[in-house]
Protein backbone atom coordinates (compact mmCIF):
# COMPACT_ATOMS: atom_id res chain seq x y z
CA UNK A 1 0.00 0.00 0.00
CA UNK A 2 1.10 3.53 -0.88
CA UNK A 3 1.83 6.13 1.87
CA UNK A 4 -1.31 6.69 3.65
CA UNK A 5 -2.51 9.86 5.85
CA UNK A 6 -5.94 10.37 6.46
CA UNK A 7 -6.68 13.99 8.02
CA UNK A 8 -10.23 13.30 9.92
CA UNK A 9 -10.98 16.31 11.86
CA UNK A 10 -11.72 19.12 8.52
CA UNK A 11 -15.14 18.14 7.12
CA UNK A 12 -15.36 20.73 4.64
CA UNK A 13 -15.82 20.35 0.92
CA UNK A 14 -13.15 21.67 -1.60
CA UNK A 15 -14.93 22.62 -5.18
CA UNK A 16 -16.69 19.46 -7.07
CA UNK A 17 -20.01 19.42 -8.13
CA UNK A 18 -23.10 17.77 -6.40
CA UNK A 19 -22.95 14.70 -8.51
CA UNK A 20 -26.65 13.66 -10.19
CA UNK A 21 -27.78 10.65 -7.56
CA UNK A 22 -29.27 7.41 -8.75
CA UNK A 23 -28.68 4.05 -6.69
CA UNK A 24 -26.09 6.25 -4.30
CA UNK A 25 -26.20 5.71 -0.43
CA UNK A 26 -27.51 8.66 0.91
CA UNK A 27 -26.16 8.10 4.94
CA UNK A 28 -24.57 10.24 7.24
CA UNK A 29 -20.69 10.00 7.21
CA UNK A 30 -18.96 9.12 9.85
CA UNK A 31 -14.87 8.87 10.60
CA UNK A 32 -14.99 5.04 10.35
CA UNK A 33 -16.39 5.50 6.26
CA UNK A 34 -14.00 8.49 6.08
CA UNK A 35 -11.17 6.12 6.67
CA UNK A 36 -12.61 3.72 4.29
CA UNK A 37 -13.09 6.00 1.19
CA UNK A 38 -9.48 6.97 1.37
CA UNK A 39 -8.40 3.23 1.78
CA UNK A 40 -10.38 2.90 -1.45
CA UNK A 41 -8.55 5.20 -3.67
CA UNK A 42 -5.25 4.06 -2.08
CA UNK A 43 -5.82 0.96 -3.19
CA UNK A 44 -7.40 1.76 -6.30
CA UNK A 45 -4.18 4.22 -7.14
CA UNK A 46 -2.28 1.05 -6.03
CA UNK A 47 -3.49 -1.51 -8.40
CA UNK A 48 -4.20 0.76 -11.08
CA UNK A 49 -0.85 2.79 -11.31
CA UNK A 50 1.06 -1.05 -10.62
CA UNK A 51 -0.73 -2.20 -14.48
CA UNK A 52 0.53 1.04 -15.92
CA UNK A 53 4.15 -0.48 -14.97
CA UNK A 54 3.80 -3.81 -16.44
CA UNK A 55 5.49 -4.95 -19.23
CA UNK A 56 2.97 -6.27 -21.55
CA UNK A 57 2.00 -4.42 -25.06
CA UNK A 58 0.98 -1.03 -24.64
CA UNK A 59 -2.68 -1.63 -25.87
CA UNK A 60 -2.90 -4.48 -23.36
CA UNK A 61 -1.47 -2.07 -20.70
CA UNK A 62 -3.81 0.39 -21.93
CA UNK A 63 -7.03 -1.70 -22.13
CA UNK A 64 -6.64 -3.58 -18.29
CA UNK A 65 -6.55 -0.22 -17.31
CA UNK A 66 -9.70 1.02 -18.77
CA UNK A 67 -11.25 -1.97 -17.69
CA UNK A 68 -9.84 -1.76 -13.91
CA UNK A 69 -11.47 1.65 -13.97
CA UNK A 70 -14.59 0.91 -15.56
CA UNK A 71 -15.29 -1.49 -12.48
CA UNK A 72 -14.80 1.35 -10.27
CA UNK A 73 -16.28 4.00 -11.56
CA UNK A 74 -19.68 5.61 -10.98
CA UNK A 75 -20.64 5.05 -14.44
CA UNK A 76 -24.47 5.83 -14.65
CA UNK A 77 -23.88 8.79 -12.16
CA UNK A 78 -21.31 10.59 -13.89
CA UNK A 79 -23.42 10.13 -17.36
CA UNK A 80 -26.56 11.68 -15.56
CA UNK A 81 -24.88 14.44 -14.11
CA UNK A 82 -23.17 15.02 -17.91
CA UNK A 83 -26.58 15.89 -19.66
CA UNK A 84 -28.65 16.64 -16.96
CA UNK A 85 -29.91 19.95 -18.55
CA UNK A 86 -31.10 17.62 -21.78
CA UNK A 87 -33.07 14.81 -20.16
CA UNK A 88 -36.05 15.83 -19.64
CA UNK A 89 -35.92 16.80 -24.16
CA UNK A 90 -34.63 13.67 -24.83
CA UNK A 91 -36.50 10.15 -25.87
CA UNK A 92 -36.00 6.65 -24.01
CA UNK A 93 -34.57 5.60 -27.89
CA UNK A 94 -32.26 8.69 -27.56
CA UNK A 95 -31.25 7.98 -23.77
CA UNK A 96 -30.69 3.66 -24.67
CA UNK A 97 -28.52 5.02 -27.34
CA UNK A 98 -26.58 7.40 -24.56
CA UNK A 99 -26.11 4.61 -22.59
CA UNK A 100 -24.84 2.00 -24.51
CA UNK A 101 -21.90 4.41 -25.41
CA UNK A 102 -21.54 6.02 -21.84
CA UNK A 103 -19.09 3.72 -19.88
CA UNK A 104 -16.20 3.61 -22.34
CA UNK A 105 -16.69 6.92 -23.08
CA UNK A 106 -16.71 8.23 -19.58
CA UNK A 107 -13.85 5.25 -18.76
CA UNK A 108 -11.73 6.71 -21.20
CA UNK A 109 -11.99 10.73 -20.39
CA UNK A 110 -10.46 9.80 -16.91
CA UNK A 111 -8.18 7.08 -17.97
CA UNK A 112 -6.49 9.51 -21.15
CA UNK A 113 -5.98 12.08 -18.01
CA UNK A 114 -4.44 10.25 -15.99
CA UNK A 115 -2.52 7.18 -17.90
CA UNK A 116 0.70 8.94 -18.07
CA UNK A 117 1.48 8.52 -14.46
CA UNK A 118 2.91 5.05 -14.67
CA UNK A 119 5.54 6.24 -12.31
CA UNK A 120 3.60 7.83 -9.80
CA UNK A 121 3.69 7.85 -6.11
CA UNK A 122 0.07 8.84 -4.60
CA UNK A 123 -0.14 10.07 -1.17
CA UNK A 124 -3.29 10.29 0.85
CA UNK A 125 -3.00 14.05 1.88
CA UNK A 126 -6.77 14.14 3.37
CA UNK A 127 -10.56 12.90 3.36
CA UNK A 128 -13.30 14.96 3.76
CA UNK A 129 -17.43 14.46 3.93
CA UNK A 130 -19.16 15.61 0.92
CA UNK A 131 -21.91 17.24 2.02
CA UNK A 132 -24.75 14.90 4.20
CA UNK A 133 -24.80 12.45 1.39
CA UNK A 134 -21.97 9.84 2.83
CA UNK A 135 -19.85 10.57 -0.04
CA UNK A 136 -16.19 11.66 0.38
CA UNK A 137 -13.52 13.79 -1.38
CA UNK A 138 -10.42 12.37 -0.75
CA UNK A 139 -7.66 14.56 -1.73
CA UNK A 140 -4.25 13.22 -3.16
CA UNK A 141 -0.86 14.48 -4.44
CA UNK A 142 0.74 12.58 -7.22
CA UNK A 143 4.45 12.60 -7.42
CA UNK A 144 6.47 11.66 -10.42
CA UNK A 145 10.05 12.22 -11.20
CA UNK A 146 10.97 15.25 -11.85
CA UNK A 147 7.66 16.22 -13.02
CA UNK A 148 5.55 19.03 -10.89
CA UNK A 149 3.85 17.18 -8.31
CA UNK A 150 0.06 16.46 -9.72
CA UNK A 151 -3.08 17.65 -7.10
CA UNK A 152 -5.84 15.31 -7.49
CA UNK A 153 -9.62 15.32 -5.79
CA UNK A 154 -11.23 11.75 -5.98
CA UNK A 155 -15.32 11.97 -5.41
CA UNK A 156 -16.33 8.54 -4.18
CA UNK A 157 -19.55 7.61 -3.26
CA UNK A 158 -20.68 4.24 -2.25
CA UNK A 159 -22.91 2.76 -5.02
CA UNK A 160 -26.37 0.07 -4.20
CA UNK A 161 -24.19 -2.92 -3.39
CA UNK A 162 -22.24 -0.82 -0.47
CA UNK A 163 -19.23 -0.75 -2.80
CA UNK A 164 -17.16 2.32 -2.93
CA UNK A 165 -17.20 3.94 -6.49
CA UNK A 166 -15.21 6.88 -7.85
CA UNK A 167 -18.01 9.57 -9.14
CA UNK A 168 -15.72 12.12 -10.50
CA UNK A 169 -11.88 13.52 -10.31
CA UNK A 170 -10.51 16.87 -10.00
CA UNK A 171 -7.47 17.65 -11.29
CA UNK A 172 -5.39 20.68 -10.72
CA UNK A 173 -8.45 22.02 -10.41
CA UNK A 174 -10.40 21.33 -13.10
CA UNK A 175 -13.52 19.59 -12.56
CA UNK A 176 -13.77 16.81 -15.22
CA UNK A 177 -17.21 16.35 -14.59
CA UNK A 178 -18.34 20.11 -15.30
CA UNK A 179 -15.91 20.71 -18.03
CA UNK A 180 -17.01 17.53 -20.06
CA UNK A 181 -20.79 18.65 -19.26
CA UNK A 182 -19.90 21.98 -21.16
CA UNK A 183 -18.32 20.31 -23.94
CA UNK A 184 -21.17 18.06 -23.82
CA UNK A 185 -23.60 21.00 -24.15
CA UNK A 186 -21.63 22.90 -26.65
CA UNK A 187 -22.05 19.62 -28.80
CA UNK A 188 -25.55 19.07 -28.44
CA UNK A 189 -26.23 22.55 -29.46
CA UNK A 190 -24.76 22.40 -32.53
CA UNK A 191 -25.44 19.00 -33.46
CA UNK A 192 -27.97 17.80 -31.55
CA UNK A 193 -28.50 14.93 -28.81
CA UNK A 194 -28.09 12.23 -31.83
CA UNK A 195 -25.05 13.88 -32.93
CA UNK A 196 -23.72 13.68 -29.63
CA UNK A 197 -24.31 9.75 -29.06
CA UNK A 198 -22.63 9.70 -32.34
CA UNK A 199 -19.31 11.64 -31.75
CA UNK A 200 -19.03 9.59 -28.69
CA UNK A 201 -18.98 5.83 -30.38
CA UNK A 202 -16.72 7.46 -32.92
CA UNK A 203 -14.23 8.47 -29.73
CA UNK A 204 -15.32 5.01 -28.37
CA UNK A 205 -14.17 3.35 -31.69
CA UNK A 206 -11.00 4.93 -32.29
CA UNK A 207 -9.60 3.99 -28.20
CA UNK A 208 -10.60 0.62 -29.20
Amino acid sequence: MRRLTLGLTAFSIAALSVMATSAVAQTAATPAEAVSAGQFVDNLADKAFAVLKETSSKPAIKAKFRGMLKENFAVETAGARLIRRYRNQITPAQLAAYQAVLPDYVVNIYADRLINYSDADVKIVRTQAHGATGAFDVFTRITVASKKPLDIIWLVEKGSTGKWLVANVTVSGVNLSLTQEADFSAIIAKQGFDGLVTLMKASNARTA
